[in-house]
């Protein structure tokens, strides 16, 4: 199914919300991410504002979701800490599609460039996934940033692979070859005739990566490699809160249930995308 198809809304609503799963995971991510995104608004506290007082106090009370070690509202932490989760997450799935369609058109386009390319991708996707940006964050440093670069660098063979099989595949087409013989630029075939017919898959496998990268970035902050223990992100909120889990368990179980219901949801909603997008589905419809 090329992008264009998806301009037929109600054909493609009815796609995606086939399944009720997926309309409830769009329901709660988009709630999740509009309360962080209004956190200044909705937060009951200052997220930095501390009380020796009410460390470590249990939920309920002036407190929802507790207080941490240094007298800090919890929700209002999460809610503020939800903003650089979901920012880098984002950032990952737009960074490395980007860098991945601009491989994967290479690769698959050109001929020559197919071999190293392909390899290049090989290579990098046969380290796991954590041990590469453990590496990485080490090397750049742990600015949300630097976070956001290194795991852009993971994760943009997955998008590359992908593009240059279709592209492989699209180049033969008759509609391409004719486009070449009119004298079409290579520029101009790569993005009006192949990009835009591979469009759906590159978005589905974005949405994956949303989520890869929100549970990738809580490892690193978790293993104190990832973003600096003062920038607050739902990661850095377990890591504080690991040496307290035997008084305080609250403190590692409300950031790490926003981080499981936030990926997900994405996951569930990039299968419905997936779904959807399917032309053999649509078909059926």
């Amino acid at each position: 199914m090329t992008a264009a198809s998806v301009t037929n809304e109600p054909k493609f609503l009815a796609l995606l919300f086939s399944r009720r799963a997926v309309l409830i995971a769009l329901i709660v991510f988009v709630v999740v991410a509009g309360l962080c995104l209004l956190a200044t608004l909705v937060a009951p506290a200052d997220p930095a504002r501390m009380s020796v007082r009410a460390r470590l106090s249990p939920p309920g009370g002036d407190f929802l979701l507790g207080a941490d070690a240094f007298g800090r509202d919890v929700l209002s932490r999460l809610l503020f800490a939800g903003q650089v989760s979901l920012s880098i997450g984002l950032g990952v799935a737009a960074l490395s599609s980007a860098i991945g369609v601009i491989i994967g058109l290479m690769a698959g386009f050109f001929r020559k460039l197919d071999a190293p390319m392909s390899r290049l991708i090989d290579a990098m996707m046969a380290f796991p996934d954590i041990l590469l940006a453990i590496a990485l964050v080490s090397i750049l440093g742990g600015s949300i940033v630097n976070v956001v670069v290194a795991l852009s660098i993971v994760y943009a063979p997955r998008i590359a692979r992908i593009v240059r099989a279709s592209t492989l595949v699209i180049r033969e087409l008759p509609y391409v070859e004719a486009a070449v013989a009119l004298g079409s630029s290579t520029l101009t075939i790569m993005v009006t005739h192949v990009l835009r017919n591979i469009l759906s898959p590159i978005i589905v496998q974005a949405t994956f990566i949303f989520a890869y990268a929100m549970l990738a970035e809580a490892g690193l902050s978790f293993l104190g490699v990832g973003l600096d223990p003062t920038t607050p992100s739902w990661g850095t909120m377990i890591n504080e809160g690991r040496q307290y889990i035997d008084q305080a368990a609250y403190l590692i179980l409300f950031p790490g249930l926003a981080i499981s219901i936030s990926v997900l949801s994405l996951q569930l909603i990039g299968d419905g995308l997936r779904d959807a997008l399917d032309p053999r589905l649509a078909k059926d419809m």
